[in-house]
């Protein structure tokens, strides 16, 4: 493990010393000659995301400088692992204070490469750091994080309905929940016809993943994730561009499994429901088509104006089987619309919520743990955008307005007031690769949720 907490396993490190650009002249000041003028070589100047090896007199690495752009931020030292020697690291004491948890989160996650199907380039170097319960959950945190980049980054091939299945039921086993599931035909038996008509055409049946965890008399917290192992586009078919990263398309799914690992990991006080609807979006001869009209668990009937907006008509069904519980809060993730991606960009999900009080928390939470989210607003007025003639809406909108709104009101339907309700439009994907946060699956609004949902049962 790159990251070492306990003091048994202690050996002596190589003190890493942090810095950043304001500070960085009168550290230069206190070193030798000898390290000031490795470090004018270097040309290393403090610069965030760098960092200059001093020597010692047989040529081992001394100590390290790095550089930082804040000291608060959980990913400061997230470019070390991969970068720095392989060895043994430590932070010196007079590194900007920068808290232990922090250190361990960015290092665990600075290590992070998935190798399920290349060998990784090179092992990450260690770093000790004095354990306690803030690191112990920092390294929760980064592991969540690490399972919901796995998932994402695992192609279809091996990551259908029954393999996300799967990891929901080895969460559920491994920290005492109850697992159920309805696959196929079982879903029109049990009444869920809209997860049922989206995954009907595949070959990998359609299905719903439940798991329970906590104590009924605590307050229901229910968390959905959107879970289309692969995005065809269905009969409205996406062209080759637009499908090459649907294997990312049930990111929803992958962060309501590590928002609920993460629950039931510290215990929180709630009375926890995970639900899952996963399906893949293929084309057969019995596809659903445009112009179908279903019924909805929640007793609407929706028109299918497009088939390639299927992530919102199989989370109604989930929504409404979650309202049926009365839960006090519903969490949803859901890699959405195109359009939140042209609002906001890859790094900056979507959130809307119903509640005030809520979103307000939700809010706070990302300032504190730095995990951006943005709230964009329910604007009802844009209901008409996907009225029909025909059933009580469509599942698409006219003109390409409000493409976001539209979707999360589409949802709205199926949320009552009196349930506070967030939704998540989530990427959740890397365009580009950043310290500590390489190309590919990224968990992004997780730690957000998190953190609101725990503060809240701190509260409570």
């Amino acid at each position: 493990m790159a990251v070492i907490t306990d003091k048994k396993a202690f050996e002596k490190a190589i003190p890493i010393v942090v810095t950043d650009d304001r500070r960085f002249p009168r550290l230069v000041e206190s070193l030798s000659p000898a390290e000031r003028r490795w470090v004018q070589a270097a040309a290393f100047t403090g610069a965030p995301d760098t960092f200059v090896a001093l020597p010692d007199t047989k040529g081992n690495v001394a100590s390290v400088i790095a550089g930082v752009r804040d000291a608060a931020d959980p990913w400061a030292l997230a470019a070390l692992p991969l970068k720095l020697p392989r060895a043994r690291y430590a932070l010196a004491r007079s590194s900007l204070g920068i808290a232990p948890e922090n250190a361990a989160f960015a290092w665990d996650l600075g290590g992070y490469q998935y190798t399920r199907y290349k060998k990784a380039k090179r092992k990450p170097a260690d770093l000790q750091v004095e354990g306690g319960k803030r690191v112990a959950e920092a390294l929760q945190m980064a592991q969540a994080v690490r399972l919901v980049r796995d998932l994402v980054n695992t192609p279809a091939e091996d990551m259908g309905p029954q393999e996300l299945s799967d990891i929901a039921r080895e969460q559920a086993d491994l920290f005492g929940g109850e697992f159920d599931e309805w696959v196929g035909d079982e879903l029109l038996a049990q009444n869920f016809p809209a997860i049922h008509a989206v995954g009907r055409a595949a070959a990998r049946a359609p299905r719903l993943i439940e798991v329970r965890w906590g104590n009924p008399k605590h307050p229901r917290v229910a968390i959905v994730g959107k879970g289309v192992c692969f995005d065809s586009g269905g009969l409205d078919i996406k062209g080759a561009e637009g499908m090459r990263l649907m294997k990312k398309d049930m990111g929803g799914a992958a962060h309501a499994i590590a928002l609920a690992r993460l629950i039931m990991q510290r215990k929180l006080p709630v009375s926890l429901q995970l639900l899952v609807p996963t399906v893949e979006n293929a084309i057969s001869g019995n596809a659903y088509r445009p112009g179908d009209i279903f019924r909805t668990r929640g007793g609407h009937t929706i028109e299918i104006g497009n088939t390639d907006a299927e992530g919102r008509v199989i989370l109604c069904d989930a929504l409404a089987y979650a309202v049926e519980g009365k839960p006090k809060r519903i969490v949803d993730f859901a890699t959405l619309t195109g359009a939140a991606r042209v609002a906001l960009g890859p790094e900056l999900p979507v959130l809307f919520c119903n509640d005030e009080a809520f979103a307000a928390k939700l809010e706070a939470a990302s300032d504190a743990v730095r995990d951006p989210i943005w709230r964009l607003p329910l604007w009802r007025s844009y209901r008409r955008l996907f009225s029909s003639d025909v059933a009580d809406f469509a599942n698409s909108g006219k003109g390409g307005y409000a493409g976001a709104i539209v979707a999360a009101l589409f949802l709205d339907y199926f949320v009552p007031e009196g349930i506070a309700w967030a939704h998540f439009d989530t990427f959740a994907w890397n365009d580009v690769s950043r310290p500590g946060r390489p190309a590919g699956g990224e968990a992004l609004g997780l730690l957000a949720a998190f953190a609101a949902l725990a503060g809240e049962s701190k509260s409570a």
